[in-house]
This record gives structure tokens, C-alpha cells and sequence, in this order.
């Protein structure tokens, strides 16, 4: 079985989780849009799927640090919008390739202590998930599936 064949499986707990942890990212420093945008670069993977009393859910972030720079970007955006807009230093689209190559006036580079936020963010996201798994009796099944 593929790796979508599991997570395929827990979609409605996915979004009960989701719900849940709304309230761990108002505590953090990041924002709806920004958590969103980190969960996109986050994969779910289950080490251990053969033993389900030792296995578990770990969020996979090699991704994250491609995505850090463009949290920013949201944040700029967000305020520039709560404060209607802005011209003059607006970016725009030859900007906006340079910040993509690193080549970008704002200091360049990834925001270190982001990338370890959004990584925390992410474990403790899948350990509530498993948590929820194992609250609903479908972690058996779900370690079954992964270890396909």
C-alpha cells in the first residue's frame, strides 16, 4: 500500500485536529495563514508501523525550510492589508523572484528560530494527531496500513 493509502484514512481526524490545535497556533507566533502554509510543506510518516505499541506519528519538515522565507512574506502582506495596502515598496514581481533566489534585500537566508518554531509546531501537531488516532481504536489499523 502507498503512503496516501493511510493518510487517505484519517482525513475526518485530520480535521478534528486541525480544530483542536487552533488554539496552540493563536499561542504561537504564527498566524492562520502562516500555519496553513507550513502544514503544506509537512508530510506525516509512521516510524516503526510494525509495532504499533512502539510506533509513531512523525512529522517529516525537510520542506520547511524551503517555505520560512515566504512566512514573512505573509506577514508583510497581512499587515500591509490591516492597513490598507501600501505603495512604494511593494515588491512586485522582480522582487519577488529575487527573494525567491535568496538574493532578496531583507537579509536573505532563513530565519533560523522560524524553521525551529514551525518544526515544534509540526511534531506536536502529529503527536495529537496519533493521540487522536489511538482515542478513536484506529491506530492498530492505521500502523497496519502504513506498514504495507
Amino acid at each position: 500500500m502507498s503512503e496516501s493509502d493511510w493518510t487517505d484514512r484519517i482525513v475526518g481526524e485530520r480535521m478534528q485536529v486541525d480544530q483542536e490545535f487552533n488554539e496552540k497556533v493563536a499561542a504561537s507566533n504564527f498566524s492562520n495563514q502562516q500555519w496553513g502554509l507550513i502544514m503544506t510543506a509537512v508530510e506525516f510518516e509512521i516510524e516503526n508501523p510494525d509495532d504499533p505499541e512502539n510506533a509513531h506519528i512523525v512529522a517529516n519538515t525537510g520542506k520547511v525550510e524551503s517555505i520560512v522565507p515566504e512566512l514573512e512574506n505573509i506577514d508583510q502582506r497581512t499587515g500591509m492589508a490591516a492597513q490598507g495596502g501600501g505603495s512604494g515598496s511593494s515588491g512586485g514581481l522582480l522582487d519577488g523572484v529575487k527573494n525567491a533566489l535568496g538574493l532578496g534585500g531583507s537579509g536573505g537566508g532563513v530565519d533560523r528560530e522560524q524553521l525551529a518554531a514551525a518544526e515544534e509546531m509540526a511534531q506536536l501537531y502529529a503527536g495529537d494527531l496519533q493521540d487522536k488516532l489511538q482515542s478513536r481504536g484506529k491506530w492498530d489499523e492505521i500502523c497496519d496500513l502504513a506498514s504495507k
